[in-house]
């Protein structure tokens, strides 16, 4: 009884340990197969790292390559922008100096093209010779002359100042109208004659001798108003003549022979034509024509039909 219940234990045991054995051989075997395996991966994980680890390293060494010589090119568009900006700095100087160049070159040839007699001091100072004739003579409308007057002319380039003078001062309810205007060396002549036989030595003080009056140079004019009708000294008392005071200046005209003038005596009626920035500049600066110095006064000539 006892012999066969230790047989089968025996047996058991037995077939226990070599279960045991089979288990511990699978599990050894199985252990060291991923141990290899394992061993396998780190090695090639290292190999693979040490590879990406060379390419990296590859990788920067291009990069700083690349980093240099964009660096290098960003150097010569430096350099590159310095040289544009110097050589626009020189076209642009260029430019300026042709601007000036064309600028002197246009005010030469439009003073070349300008009367320079138009802006000279006559009355008793420079000579108009009996050969002189205005470049245009336009003649006036009637519409601005005194009624029973003779025709009158006028410069052409500085008439349309004069008529938007007289259509602005009828805006305002002033009626100025014209009593004589352009008058040639010889028609000087003859008036001066006229009132030297009527007036004696007296006429000077009042009428230029031929040669020496404003009115040869189409550009003067004598005003009135109907109720004057004339050249009088009265003019002076009138609206028409504070007007003129007031705004002749925008149209370039400047009053000749004011009181206490060296010349003539006072003359309300004896507007001259001088462009508008010299008869601005002149009643700026409360002065009068002839007391401006000449060569002063001749650097306005470019700009006197401006």
């Amino acid at each position: 009884m006892h012999k066969k219940h230790f047989d089968r234990s025996t047996i058991l045991l037995s077939v226990l340990l070599i279960l045991t054995l089979i288990a511990t051989g699978y599990f050894g075997y199985q252990t060291l197969t991923l141990k290899n395996e394992l061993a396998r991966y780190t090695a090639d994980s290292t190999n693979a790292l040490s590879q990406k680890e060379q390419e990296l390293a590859q990788v920067k060494e291009q990069n700083q390559a690349l980093t240099d010589v964009l660096a290098k090119v960003e150097e010569e568009l430096d350099e590159l922008e310095d040289d544009y900006r110097k050589e626009k700095d020189k076209n642009d100087e260029f430019d300026d100096q042709i601007r000036k160049i064309s600028k002197t070159v246009g005010t030469l040839d439009k003073l070349s093209k300008t009367d320079e007699e138009l802006l000279q001091k006559y009355s008793k100072v420079y000579f108009l010779n009996e050969n002189y004739i205005p470049s245009d003579l336009d003649q006036i409308a009637s519409d601005y002359m005194l009624p029973g007057k003779d025709t009158a002319f006028f410069h052409g380039d500085a008439i349309s100042f004069l008529e938007d003078m007289i259509d602005d001062a009828a805006d305002d309810d002033i009626d100025l109208k014209v009593v004589s205007a352009y008058r040639s060396f010889d028609t000087q002549e003859a008036l001066k004659g006229q009132y030297t036989q009527t007036y004696g030595s007296g006429a000077n003080t009042f009428s230029a001798d031929q040669g020496y009056s404003e009115h040869q140079l189409a550009t003067t004019v004598d005003l009135t108003d109907p109720a004057t009708a004339g050249t009088y000294t009265s003019f002076a008392e009138t609206e028409a003549y504070q007007w003129l005071l007031r705004n002749a200046h925008k149209y370039g005209f400047t009053l000749s022979y004011p009181e206490d003038n060296g010349f003539y005596i006072f003359e309300p009626w004896h507007w001259r034509f001088v462009g508008v920035e010299l008869a601005e500049d002149l009643r700026d600066s409360k002065s009068h024509f002839y007391d401006w110095d000449q060569r002063k006064i001749d650097s306005y000539l470019v700009k006197i039909f401006d």
